[in-house]
């Protein structure tokens, strides 16, 4: 690991303001995906910003039909939390399938988001139920938030504060997870609202998450659980890699889609 300097704000106008004067600087959540690539010098900053240690980040709360999440919220407080259990049971399953008890210690929500790993789970969560990253510059759209593999539209001296989820009528989310790394090899959300469904897909794109435009399509005509049995995924910005040919992967995602279909309300996780 290069040589570097440690910084531990107590609030945000601290850690925007060692963003803005220090060269090389990098936030830092929970840390297991910086830590690692700078042990292996895959990422060489100066100066780590240490955002664990700002308290207004981590609360979880309600605000009129909306649950705000807090950035530095782990996943643990996010899988144990009564109000996400109640609200929306697939996102407190969603964060209890996480990695291992360890990541799910000091994981957050923030640091996921933030990555944009194309094989994350919070991302389909976010995208899936139209959530909303609120900065301490401004407020993003899910849809317009992640743009591509490991890319967002965050600003450099830019922290993301929470994210609000609109709470639906009902939600699910099923996952095929590799049994070694237990990342998702295709996972998928499903949320329904009163007049809307919106369906977000990780682990399979090329590009990262992404929508299933055609399945909102035909649960909005028809919410049942066959809308997915005839779907038809197209293999063209799939993922292939040495755990999955992109034919395989049209079927996970399918599949995926009929499971959380069939148990709205909860999560179901293949190994």
């Amino acid at each position: 690991m290069s040589p570097m300097t440690y910084h531990r704000p107590t609030t945000l106008g601290q850690a925007k303001e060692l963003s803005q004067t220090l060269e090389n600087a990098v936030f830092m959540s929970g840390g297991h995906t910086l830590l690692p690539a700078m042990k292996q010098d895959l990422a060489t900053p100066d100066h780590v910003i240490d955002l664990s240690h700002i308290g207004e980040l981590d609360a979880i709360r309600v605000d009129s039909n909306d649950l705000i999440i807090g950035a530095m919220s782990t996943h643990v407080q996010v899988a144990t939390s009564t109000i996400v259990q109640e609200l929306i049971p697939a996102l407190a399953g969603l964060a209890g399938s996480i990695g291992d008890r360890q990541v799910r210690q000091r994981g957050t929500v923030g640091g996921s988001v933030a990555n944009n790993d194309p094989a994350a789970d919070y991302p389909s969560a976010v995208l899936g139920l139209g959530g909303t990253i609120i900065t301490n510059l401004r407020e993003i759209r899910a849809d317009d938030f992640f743009v591509g593999l490991f890319e967002t539209a965050l600003e450099p001296y830019e922290i993301i504060i929470a994210i609000r989820f609109p709470i639906p009528l009902s939600a699910g989310y099923a996952k095929f997870k590799s049994p070694a790394a237990r990342y998702p090899q295709a996972g998928v959300f499903i949320a329904r609202f009163e007049g809307s469904v919106r369906v977000a897909v990780t682990g399979a794109g090329q590009s990262g998450v992404y929508r299933l435009v055609q399945l909102e399509k035909n649960l909005l005509e028809s919410f049942v659980d066959c809308a997915a049995a005839n779907l038809e995924i197209s293999t063209e910005n799939l993922i292939e890699d040495m755990n999955a040919t992109k034919d395989y992967r049209a079927n996970l995602v399918k599949t995926m889609a009929i499971q959380a279909l069939t148990h709205m309300g909860t999560i179901t996780v293949f190994k």
